[in-house]
């Protein structure tokens, strides 16, 4: 199994971004799908997941302007980011649960004031 993210980039606040992860393999219908994030010094943390039956969770922090989402036809999972904050500059990850978990490589966020 293997999670390709892309999307990330650099924007100026109140921009917007989406990032998607692609995930090889036949088992993504069934996985859970989440994002979590990493800024310079500071642990990786949840931003949102998904369930396999669509079911969503946000990160206070994020709740009303992030949105995530799964296309199962393309094993596919995004993050939409809209409003954006310096405070969201972080390294973005992607993991399937399912099993012990898989991890993307991350893709960079830097949002400038």
């Amino acid at each position: 199994v293997q999670l390709q993210a892309c999307g990330g980039g650099m924007v100026q606040a109140g921009g917007s971004l989406r990032l998607s992860c692609a995930v090889s393999g036949s088992i993504f219908s069934i996985a859970s799908m989440a994002w979590y994030r990493q800024a310079p010094g500071k642990q990786r943390d949840l931003v949102a997941r998904i369930s396999s039956g669509g079911g969503t969770f946000y990160a206070d922090s994020v709740k009303s302007r992030f949105t995530i989402s799964r296309d199962n036809d393309k094993s596919t999972v995004y993050l939409q980011m809209n409003s954006l904050k310096p405070e969201d500059t972080a390294v973005y990850y992607c993991r399937m649960t399912v099993g012990s978990g898989y991890w993307g490589q991350g893709t960079q966020v830097t949002v400038s004031s």
